[in-house]
């Protein structure tokens, strides 16, 4: 049987490589570690929660035989099976915690139906864009607006992409290619919409018909869309939090990090509301392109007039709906101070019901009788929706930089990524993302139809796509010269860094033998790859800034030109004409071809539990925040994994007021960890120990959501809880120190970690030690060092604090934003 702490033991004899600690375990003052007499420590536990990409219990526990204690097969807490009635032999875990795993990794990476979710990753970007809000100690008004800002770029993004489903069934399909008797004839399953050249066919064969039968392929991707957030909302975001209630009234809510309140991990209004809006501006899209083609025939000479009159009604009705809908997404925000259980039942029930109303109302009214009626070569009119959805994003992108610096200035906190245009940033990123997709399925489709031609050119039996998605996928060329262009200069960079660093790698390790060039230049290399991380900001800026411009051009070069790249640009020269020629076709196969690879990855996700479980690493970081901008992006897995933990270690704590607990997270792990904590009310937190190991709450929570895990925010949790420590490493790329200062002589980071534990071959280590970078903290023997000197320092009840000291720049801040507020 193997020993309860196997794992340490296969470390005992291994020097210690902590770094700035004596040998023996004291701090650097001199000072003995905190001890307790062993009839006074109860029963100790290690919850350990695993980062991104999941890990199994055995893998956890280090042990094959657990045993589920708590939860069910989507998140659960794992015993080894020899310590599952720890709780009935106390007196066996006097000197060592009782270990358990909280497993996550199902949240995001479960079953194959979750490869679905790689179509909401514009959705899931812009709902980020949400949370890197600067910090602001005012401005309750300018905070609002920044989060009405990013729920409209998200509602922008639902209405691109279902409008590119539109395009592709209403347009290519229905309206140019079922118009056409060449394309349509080339085709079995499109023969019963062909039309002649005077409207000659089946009942089918009027273009409003057509267009009516059509939009049932739009319809239903709507329908998935709200049938994907209420089926995830149901496993993730219906999870009880613990019941502990703040007013805004009540002061104690000021001076509270936004993440302790009770209501921001139960988003189940806000959610709802957003989906049901949403929902209706998908519907209500398909039913303006609907109403546009059939009230475009009724208006010219020769027209019904009835018709004309309903369709003056329809719009009327499209446009109510419409105001409708931006009254849900910009009137309220998230109300964090309380479990919000209430319902909107009038827009929740009633939204999505009249736009499909109305939409129906909208293919009724187009599959009306108008004999005569032909499809012209040109697309639909509601071709320019595309030019007026990439206006309003770039003003709004525009919007948000303006309202971030303003925030940003008003509090400047250190380290913020970009200085308050992070949320400029991410939302471009997530429209770029919106128009490759809603680009590439309409060239792919529209390629496909017109078989060996090319859409739009002379002999094309189609006109193809819009004009501006063409220009938009020839700016993918450039963009990516410049970004190879800016990863070469990050290389060389990267090369510099790591040969200035091999001479300070021997320097880490004096009592090492004579250097290694080839070793030094790997751990050289490692730390320099791995400091390329805080570069990553200004990365994501001047892609985000050079797409921005880019997209710019292309709306402008489609309203002067009115026609594709190549067309546009001759008689200009043959150096500007072939290089117009060789981008439209580059962007035109590269946006295809992205889209074919991102269907491949999916379909691959679907059958492969290891592709699976890659994807589900993306949405281990994107997903962790709830959805308050986008309720179809990908669920909020914190929804379910900090209730999880916030449980566990209450009841934990709650049956003995003797019991001790280290929560030990790793990676992201550890940003569960810390919110969990902060889900505690104050007695609890005082039983509790945080043990953090290649952790980003500071490197990438701090840097890029400053408002939520600021230096003011990562204070507080330290002066909450009292007990903390953080390992690092140089070689780790994601994990990093908190810098936070050191209270009563015990100092939070510990670090840099060796890595490589060893230079060379040892006596202890013959063969040489790995570089474990971001894995395997727990094999450093500063782990279980730190572990034990967390549960030792640890305070019973009887000789805790009386209270928890006030953080004065946190308090001033809540007072002047106000709480419950810090959503936007």
């Amino acid at each position: 049987m193997p020993s309860k702490r196997a794992h340490k033991g296969a470390r005992e004899g291994a020097a210690p490589q902590r770094n700035g600690q004596e040998p023996n375990g004291r701090e650097p003052n001199g000072k003995e570690p905190t001890e307790q007499k062993p009839d006074e420590r109860g029963l100790s536990l290690e919850l350990l929660v695993h980062g991104v990409g999941g890990t199994t219990p055995e893998e956890m526990l280090r042990d094959p035989r657990t045993e589920r204690i708590t939860g069910d097969t989507t998140a659960a807490v794992y015993r080894r099976t020899e310590d599952a009635d720890a709780e009935e032999r106390p007196e066996e875990y006097r000197d060592e915690p009782v270990p358990e795993a909280y497993c996550w990794s199902n949240l995001t990476s479960g079953n194959g139906a979750r490869a679905l979710w790689l179509i909401l990753l514009p959705f899931m970007v812009v709902n980020l864009a949400h949370w890197t809000r600067p910090a602001s100690d005012g401005h309750r008004r300018m905070v609002r607006l920044h989060g009405v800002l990013v729920r409209l770029v998200a509602l922008s993004l639902t209405v691109l992409l279902v409008g590119a489903v539109c395009e592709v069934a209403l347009d290519l399909i229905a309206w140019q290619c079922g118009g056409s008797k060449e394309c349509a004839g080339q085709r079995d399953w499109l023969a019963f919409m062909a039309a002649g050249p005077d409207g000659s066919g089946g009942w089918w064969s009027q273009p409003g018909r057509r267009v009516a039968l059509a939009a049932v392929l739009p319809a239903a991707a709507t329908g998935l869309l709200w049938w994907l957030s209420h089926r995830t909302w149901s496993a993730y975001e219906s999870q009880q939090p613990l019941d502990v209630t703040v007013t805004e009234d009540d002061p104690k809510a000021n001076g509270r990090p936004a993440l302790s309140l009770p209501g921001f991990w139960y988003g189940k209004r806000h959610v709802a509301r957003l989906r049901a809006a949403h929902t209706a501006a998908g519907f209500l899209t398909i039913g303006a392109m609907l109403a546009a083609a059939s009230t475009r025939h009724d208006r010219e000479p020769g027209g019904s007039a009835v018709l004309n009159a309903f369709g003056w009604a329809l719009e009327g009705m499209l446009l109510a709906c419409g105001v409708w809908v931006l009254y849900v997404v910009c009137s309220r925000a998230r109300k964090e101070t309380r479990t919000d259980k209430d319902d909107d039942s009038l827009s929740v029930t009633a939204l999505p019901g009249v736009a499909l109303g109305v939409t129906v109302l909208a293919a009724l009214h187009g599959a009306w009788s108008r004999p005569g009626w032909v499809s012209s070569d040109a697309p639909l009119p509601s071709d320019a929706t595309f030019g007026v959805i990439a206006v309003i994003q770039g003003a709004l992108v525009v919007a948000l930089g303006v309202v971030g610096v303003v925030l940003y200035r008003d509090r400047p906190v250190e380290r913020t990524a970009l200085g308050g245009f992070a949320p400029a940033a991410v939302a471009m990123l997530a429209c770029a993302l919106g128009a490759v997709l809603s680009g590439g399925v309409a060239q792919r489709v529209g390629d496909w139809l017109d078989g060996p031609a090319t859409p739009g050119s002379s002999g094309a039996s189609i006109a193809g796509p819009p004009t501006l998605l063409t220009w938009q996928a020839s700016i993918i060329p450039l963009l990516l010269v410049f970004v190879l262009a800016l990863m070469a200069w990050f290389a060389f960079q990267l090369w510099r860094r790591a040969k200035a660093l091999r001479g300070k790698v021997n320097a880490m390790y004096p009592d090492a033998p004579l250097p290694d060039e080839s070793r030094s230049r790997r751990i050289g290399g490692a730390i320099a790859r791995a400091a390329l991380t805080d570069e990553a900001p200004w990365l994501v800026a001047t892609v985000a800034v050079v797409t921005l411009v880019l997209g710019g051009c292309a709306v402008l070069g489609t309203v002067l030109t009115d026609d594709v790249p190549g067309q546009a640009a001759d008689g200009a020269g043959a150096v500007v004409n072939g290089a117009a020629d060789t981008v439209q076709a580059l962007g035109s196969w590269m946006v295809g071809f992205g889209f074919l690879l991102f269907l491949t990855w999916g379909r691959r996700a679907y059958r492969d539990p290891s592709a699976r479980r890659t994807i589900g690493i993306l949405w281990d970081v994107g997903t962790f925040w709830p959805r308050s901008a986008h309720p179809f992006a990908p669920p909020c897995y914190a929804e379910r994994a900090v209730p999880d933990l916030a449980w566990r270690m209450a009841m934990w704590t709650d049956k003995e007021p003797t019991r001790r607990l280290v929560i030990s997270g790793h990676s992201q792990g550890s940003v569960l960890a810390a919110s969990a904590v902060w889900q505690l009310d104050p007695e609890t937190r005082r039983q509790i120990a945080l043990l953090t190991y290649g952790s980003p709450l500071e490197r990438l929570y701090a840097r890029w959501f400053p408002a939520y895990f600021g230096p003011a925010q990562l204070e507080a949790l330290h002066g909450d809880i009292r007990c903390w420590s953080n390992l690092w490493r140089l070689t780790d790329p994601i994990g990093g120190p908190v810098r936070l200062q050191p209270v009563n002589g015990h100092r939070v980071d510990h670090g840099p970690l060796r890595d490589p534990v060893d230079y060379g071959r040892t006596k202890e280590r013959p063969l040489p030690a790995p570089i474990l970078a971001h894995s395997d903290y727990q094999a450093d023997p500063a782990f279980d060092e730190e572990r034990d000197e967390l549960l030792a320092r640890l305070r019973t009840p009887r000789e805790g604090l009386t209270g928890v000291p006030p953080q004065p720049a946190l308090v001033a801040q809540a007072e002047r934003v106000g709480p419950g507020r810090s959503s936007g």
